[in-house]
């Protein structure tokens, strides 16, 4: 059994998965890096087999018909030996030294025969063209150097909230809760993320800068226009998210609070993306939207209305969605995400 299980998801690959993968390779035989050829049509497969000929311990490349990110990550986690599982996109890659901490923070918990659901470190925006790397950390937020519960975290800051990026999850605990993202669906990073949250009883936070999250290619899902043109993915997984657990029934109050700020940050994107948009079209998208969680939860609803992002996302008329959209581009600006 391989102590990590490192899945990359690949499409059309080719130009920068060799970077990803020789990041991961630093961590040896106790990792297992499972390069998923998602139905590419360039040399990804062929680089994919090349790593597992050359590194038959560690690499193993899993080919299979295109079925979107969301089941290129179910099928590393179908495929997994790991105690422990990670996704890392193939456009991104990890820091060596902070690789290595993580290794042995993982290790000796394993050694020690105690259990852990869930390990977050840090992210680094590398945004292309920027000199200045924003680091997405979480100090003075979770407790460091030991193994801790959710009532022992303080509140996230809004513009902190745990990405696929930050997490290493248990790997038996994604298949306890039937972790199954959607196929042909982008944005189901954040349902990585979110649906396991009530299964996590205890967590580590590793000060370190571990993944090095790439923004700037004009075709990244991340792009404005690109989010725009994908609305109404975006909208499936907020909808589907809004739908997963009736929060009022989550009886830790600090995750509970986490939950619900989550699902605030994924409405007011959604909101925000089909403000940008400035058609009539989205407009009544979003009155759809925020509709559907008024039928579907009218506490959650009416929560999220009083809340400042809830209503940063609602006010009336075009001057109140210059408004919104100002707001947005200044914590934007602030955070650097984008």
């Amino acid at each position: 059994m391989k102590l990590l299980s490192v899945a990359i998801p690949c499409y059309n690959s080719e130009t920068y998965m060799e970077k990803c993968i020789e990041s991961l390779l630093v961590g040896g035989e106790e990792v297992e890096i499972l390069i998923v050829n998602d139905g590419s049509k360039d040399r990804t497969a062929e680089i994919a087999d090349l790593y597992e000929r050359k590194y038959p311990n560690i690499c193993r490349a899993i080919h299979q018909e295109n079925g979107g990110h969301g089941e290129a990550v179910n099928a590393g986690i179908r495929a997994a030996t790991g105690i422990y599982y990670k996704v890392v996109d193939s456009d991104d890659w990890v820091n060596a030294d902070a690789y290595k901490k993580i290794l042995t923070i993982l290790r000796k918990i394993t050694m020690s025969s105690s259990s852990l659901d869930m390990l977050i470190s840090n992210f680094v925006y590398e945004k292309q063209g920027s000199n200045r790397k924003k680091v997405m950390h979480y100090r003075h937020m979770l407790p460091e150097k030991k193994i801790f519960t959710w009532d022992e975290t303080r509140p996230l800051l809004k513009g902190k909230y745990i990405l696929m990026h930050s997490v290493i999850y248990r790997t038996e605990l994604l298949r306890k809760c039937e972790l199954e993202l959607p196929k042909h669906t982008f944005y189901v990073d954040n349902i990585f993320v979110y649906q396991p949250l009530p299964y996590v009883k205890n967590m580590y936070y590793l000060d370190v800068n571990f993944y090095r999250y790439f923004i700037g290619r004009d075709d990244q899902s991340v792009n404005e226009k690109v989010m725009i043109s994908r609305i109404d993915q975006q909208i499936r997984v907020t909808k589907l998210m809004l739908g997963y657990y009736d929060l009022s029934k989550i009886a830790n109050k600090r995750l509970r609070s986490y939950m619900y700020q989550y699902l605030e940050i994924v409405m007011a994107i959604s909101s925000i993306m089909l403000i940008k948009s400035k058609t009539k079209e989205n407009f009544d998208k979003k009155m759809e939207l925020w509709n559907h969680l008024k039928i579907s939860d009218i506490r959650l609803y009416r929560r999220m209305r009083i809340g400042f992002l809830g209503m940063v996302c609602n006010l009336p008329g075009k001057c109140g969605r210059n408004i919104s959209i100002a707001a947005y581009n200044l914590i934007q600006r602030f955070y650097g995400f984008n």
